[in-house]
Formats: C-alpha cells, structure tokens, sequence
C-alpha cells in the first residue's frame, strides 16, 4: 500500500489553515453553502480568501451541498478551490454532468450503506465514503463499519476516501483496516466546533502514515 493521503476538513480560520499545512495536510477542505447547520460553514467570499493563501502541493477542495449543477460550478468557480466535494444533493446522473463542467477533480461522498455506491462511484475521481445523516451531510464524528468500506476498496477502481468519526487516536488503525487511498477528518481534530486543535492536526497526519513509516 502506498501512502495514505490526508484531508483535514472543516477549516475556518487562517491561522487552522497554516497549522494543516504545517502538519503535512495533501488537502484542506472548506464547507461552503450547505443546508445544515454547522460550525464549519463559512462565506464563499472567506473560503476564496483562505483558499488563496494555500501553498502550492496542497489541494484546496471546496464542499458543498447545491441544489443544481450550475450552482455547483458557480460556487467552484468564486471560491477558486482545486477539487469540489459533493455531498448527498446530486444524483449519480447530475454528478455525470457537473465533471464535464469543471476542470479539477470531482469527489463525491456518499453514505456506506448507500446501495447506489457503484453509480455515485461512476463519474467522481474519488469516492468518499462517510457516516452522514438523514439530509446527506457527513461531519457526525460517528464511525461506521470498516469492513464494507474496505470491500469497497477491493471492489472499486475509484480511488476511496475514508471519512466518519476519525480522530488521532483510532486513524491508524482505521487505514490498517481499509486501506484507503485517503482519510478525511473535520470534528476529530477540533478543540470546539469549527475551531482546530493543532496539536490533533499533527497527531491525525502523524498516525494516518504511521504504517508506512514503521514498515
């Protein structure tokens, strides 16, 4: 297995922005327009504003939850991020559609127990498997059963994203048990709602990669 990528996700402050960075973060992932209520939601004009002073090598993914495509694409072109992550709005047929729309990479996050995984699969780059709620939405600090995700690895040729209740302590073992391609984490790593520890920060990368550094 190669090294497993991390997102940390949820950022809403400059100073959580840089603390990522400096934590060894592949992608920084800013909540934009979404139709639930989280301390993690910020403005598309704050989220340009951080997205800008990223640095190169780092990915900026803008998530959000539209209502229609062409919402989608407007919102990726303001914020100006690298990727967009969808979230429980779009069918697999609509997500088809906003791909050919933009040119960076299209995750798509869809709920384990999902039986249309394979379609939502279909037209995202990544497929991000999460424990979300009734309106679709992930970030409920709940973890889910390791084993179907890791059969979806096994089963898909889209690369996976594990995300649902990760934290510095149980990451590592999480990527022993499913080999992701990458974790994602946004409450884990908090000191209070939409605030980021930074000593977690570092924690989560350190033990999302602690298998290839010990092997």
């Amino acid at each position: 297995m190669g090294v497993t990528r991390v997102k940390l996700c949820g950022i809403t402050r400059a100073a959580d922005r840089d603390a990522a960075v400096a934590a060894g973060a592949d992608a920084l992932g800013f909540i934009v327009d979404v139709p639930v209520d989280t301390p993690r939601e910020i403005a598309a004009e704050h989220a340009a504003q951080l997205v800008e002073g990223v640095p190169p090598f780092v990915t900026t993914v803008l998530v959000t939850m539209p209502d229609s495509v062409e919402a989608a694409v407007t919102l990726y072109r303001d914020v100006g991020a690298d990727a967009l992550q969808v979230h429980g709005s779009l069918s697999p047929g609509e997500l088809g559609g906003l791909g050919e729309r933009f040119d960076g990479d299209l995750l798509v996050a869809v709920d384990v127990h999902d039986d249309r995984v394979a379609e939502y699969a279909a037209p995202a780059d990544l497929l991000l498997v999460d424990s979300t709620d009734d309106s679709g939405a992930g970030g409920t600090g709940e973890t889910h059963d390791w084993e179907r995700t890791r059969s979806l690895v096994a089963e898909l040729e889209t690369p996976v994203a594990l995300a649902g209740g990760l934290t510095p302590d149980n990451v590592g073992e999480a990527v022993a048990t499913v080999e992701p391609y990458a974790v994602d984490t946004a409450s884990g790593v908090e000191q209070e709602g939409g605030v980021k520890d930074h000593d977690a920060l570092e924690a989560f990368v350190t033990g999302a990669r602690r298998r290839e550094v010990s092997a």
